[in-house]
């Protein structure tokens, strides 16, 4: 028994195949879409088996009703009215019609068949095809057409015709080809396949849909003959099909093609389709290039899919190459970003560890340091803007080295002020170490430029540095439009006040820094200070120079 579901206003059907279970929802790629607000993209399931026809809700928002009764998993029967969300639906049988006699299959319609090995679905001529190397497919065009006329013992005028014909395929590839290979991005080379794809073959619509990192296969791009959109969503039983088992498939009656059991081609009205896996290296499939006809007029041949196989692989070869171009492109883009903020081995490190995509936030043990110029203010009143900047750029870039030469990691500028700090994202077990060195190297570079700074007779600048260790949040902080990646908490705010009580030519540490040191220079013990948000005096040391 054959069944269908019609809608309570009788304005929609959906035949029910045996064997098939689909899914009802709002999204377009639903093999039973029904656009209405009241109804989930994945509302529900229904499935046609043994024994009869059932329906599942997928945990819709609005529910599945049975004869107005809530439902989870329930059989239909005959006249039974299942509703999803506000839109009702009745089973319903689908009449026996007697097949009409039918006329002895061609020739060629045979011999399609036999080098299938494979019944034709549903009574069509239909082929299914492994996708092939590029090159094989061509020399199969330059070849097929001579040998097909020569075994036809068609004439000689014949013979030159089909070849004329096979040199403009092949000049056509060609021109493919080069044009593809020109596309500056992704979205480009999409644009131009859809373009050569209307220039190959008398198509009523072409579309591409590429697998995404998850595993979906995503509509990039589709076009009807005037250049306009397809509303329509390509039928996705034929694109799985394509995809899961890399084959190119070609149907000259898709609503009767019992392999495909999507009702969004009984909706289109779709007769003719072929549909092409995107083959890149090493068998990977990037996706689907899909063409087809809703009139009757023109029905695809297998010279057609024969030349849309090859015609698929130069695509995905051109796409594939944009893609890779494209993803260089941004782990260059990643690292010259990394590299303004990270130690360039760090960077390195960062761009290639998994590690740095599990920046979103944790907390663990970093090592601070800030650097803060003294007097900078009534400096920067007496001097020109320009040439204050020009001294400043001269000493954050040398402070920077210092930083960058012991595998920090730059945190940000404020004002006047240096942050950097150590162990995040990746942590190494000498990170205070590290940090001491950093700074007792920024006092020995400020003199050095201080040297230099007397001699031309400009300004000098003296900084004070505090250094603390302890576990600190570390991750993006910001805005949905602009994060940056930081450490916050107590340990951060000791290191910046221990900053600000440091003297001219001063580097304090905490007792916390002190301890983490494997071996700590030379220090002078200071009488305890009172930090804000602290209880008690906190042991502090100075580096002695």
């Amino acid at each position: 028994m054959r069944y269908k579901l019609t809608s309570t206003d009788g304005g929609q059907h959906f035949e029910l195949r045996e064997g098939t279970s689909l899914v009802i929802g709002r999204a377009p790629t639903s093999d039973i879409p029904i656009f209405d607000p009241t109804i989930s993209r994945r509302h529900a399931e229904v499935r046609v088996d043994d024994h009869g026809v059932s329906v599942r809700d997928l945990g819709s928002s609005n529910g599945t009703f049975l004869n107005g009764l809530k439902i989870e998993n329930s059989p239909l029967h005959l006249g039974d009215v299942v509703t999803f969300g506000k839109v009702g639906f009745r089973l319903q049988e689908v009449p026996r019609i007697s097949p009409l006699p039918r006329a002895a299959p061609s020739v060629s319609a045979v011999a399609a068949a036999a080098s299938t090995k494979e019944p034709a679905a549903g009574g069509t001529i239909v082929r299914q095809v492994a996708v092939r190397d590029p090159d094989a497919l061509i020399s199969a065009i330059r070849g097929g057409d001579v040998a097909a006329s020569t075994l036809a013992g068609v004439s000689a005028e014949h013979a030159a015709a089909s070849q004329d014909k096979t040199l403009q395929k092949l000049a056509t590839l060609l021109e493919v080809s080069k044009g593809l290979g020109k596309s500056a991005d992704t979205d480009a080379v999409l644009e131009k396949v859809v373009r050569y794809a209307y220039q190959i073959l008398d198509v009523d619509r072409v579309a591409i849909l590429l697998v995404e990192s998850s595993g979906d296969l995503v509509p990039k791009i589709s076009r009807d003959k005037r250049g306009s959109n397809m509303p329509r969503a390509v039928p996705q039983s034929i694109a799985r099909k394509a995809v899961e088992d890399k084959v190119a498939i070609l149907s000259d009656n898709a609503v009767e093609d019992q392999r495909f059991t999507g009702q969004s081609i009984v909706m289109q009205q779709i007769r003719s389709a072929i549909c092409c896996p995107l083959v890149g290296s090493e068998e990977r499939v990037l996706g689907v290039l899909y063409v087809d006809n809703v009139t009757t007029t023109h029905r695809f041949s297998e010279e057609d899919l024969e030349f849309l196989i090859a015609f698929s692989g130069i695509a995905a070869v051109a796409i594939e190459n944009n893609q890779f171009a494209e993803r260089i492109q941004r782990e260059m883009l990643a690292r010259s970003n990394l590299s303004r903020f990270f130690a360039p081995q760090v960077a390195e490190r960062i761009a290639s560890s998994r590690e740095v995509t599990r920046l979103g936030g944790e907390k663990r043990p970093v090592t601070v340091l800030f650097s803060d110029i003294r007097g900078f203010t009534p400096l920067s009143e007496s001097m020109a803007p320009d040439d204050m900047a020009q001294l400043l750029t001269e000493y954050f870039t040398e402070m920077v080295d210092c930083v960058f030469r012991n595998d920090g990691n730059l945190d940000k500028f404020v004002g006047d002020s240096v942050m950097a700090q150590w162990g995040a994202p990746i942590a190494s077990p000498d990170d205070p170490d590290k940090a001491m060195r950093a700074a007792i190297e920024m006092m020995q570079e400020l003199d050095k430029l201080n040297a230099k700074w007397r001699a031309e007779g400009r300004p000098e600048l003296q900084h004070g540095i505090g250094l603390n260790h302890g576990e600190a949040f570390a991750g993006n902080i910001g805005s949905e439009r602009r994060l940056e990646f930081t450490v916050i908490g107590d340990t951060v705010n000791t290191a910046s006040r221990l900053c600000a009580a440091a003297g001219a030519g001063e580097i304090l540490i905490t007792q916390e820094m002190r301890e983490a040191l494997s071996a700590p220079p030379k220090l002078k013990k200071c009488p305890p200070m009172e930090f804000r948000g602290k209880s008690n005096p906190m042991p502090v040391f100075q580096v002695v120079l």
